[in-house]
């Protein structure tokens, strides 16, 4: 296990750090209710007292009902200052709008939410000097379990090199809520969805992958296409003349 008071000391430096070279007065985040969004309000909160959470609903009403009551005890618990901003009604109009210029795939919908959260969060930070938390964990970027542009946008992420499991015994040592600890990982991309069930592969097996090269056939391959298949999210775009 990692030394987590250690850790601890040094993400909290590494945040205040990064203020102050932006000569940014607080910090931004989603606050989802989920694991990672936890773990970065917890250390934001230690690093820097103008930090806030928004709670950011968009269409996904089970999820939001019970990721919400989640966000709120976390917000509680810390003494993390929360907003609600309603994304329901944009998004409808979005998909409405776009939908009479193009048929919309799947894979469009279940993006639109991410980017307009990812939006919002950016357009709250402008409006008053803050920096966008990333929440994105080391499981997730080899996978390329994120929205490009949506919540793979950040100015500065305090966990990026952490499993799921290293998320997990983080949060324990620093004793979060146990409902957030004990729940499924979802991105709440729709109701009832969980990370696993989408990708077809334990964060378990990619996490024992990751630290020891370990790993069965069939969760191997199925590794190997989604790292493989997602490597344009962890790259710069492409622009002509720059190598």
């Amino acid at each position: 296990m990692r030394d987590y008071t250690l850790e601890t000391k040094s993400r909290i430096e590494f945040i205040q750090n990064t203020l102050s070279v932006a000569h940014a007065e607080g910090i931004v985040y989603g606050n989802s209710g989920g694991k990672d969004c936890a773990l970065v309000g917890i250390l934001c909160k230690k690093a820097c007292e103008n930090t806030l959470g928004l709670i950011l609903p968009c269409m996904a009403k089970y999820n939001y009902e019970s990721d919400k009551a989640d966000a709120e005890i976390l917000a509680k618990q810390f003494n993390i200052a929360t907003r609600i901003i309603e994304l329901t009604d944009v998004e409808e109009k979005l998909i409405q709008t776009v939908g009479e210029a193009t048929k919309l795939s799947n894979s469009a919908l279940i993006n639109i939410a991410p980017r307009l959260r990812m939006t919002t969060l950016y357009a709250v930070a402008a409006s008053e000097n803050r920096l966008v938390a990333g929440t994105g964990n080391r499981s997730e970027r080899h996978m390329g379990y994120f929205t490009k542009w949506g919540d793979g946008a950040f100015d500065f992420n305090p966990i990026a090199d952490l499993t799921v499991a290293e998320i997990y015994e983080f949060l324990r040592f620093l004793d979060a809520p146990d409902g957030i600890i004990r729940k499924a990982p979802s991105a709440g991309l729709f109701d009832g969805q969980t990370d696993e069930n989408d990708m077809g592969v334990t964060y378990h097996s990619i996490d024992t992958f990751l630290l020891t090269g370990s790993v069965n056939e069939h969760d191997g391959a199925i590794i190997q296409q989604f790292h493989q298949s997602s490597e344009h999210k962890r790259r710069p775009p492409f622009v002509y003349g720059v190598r």
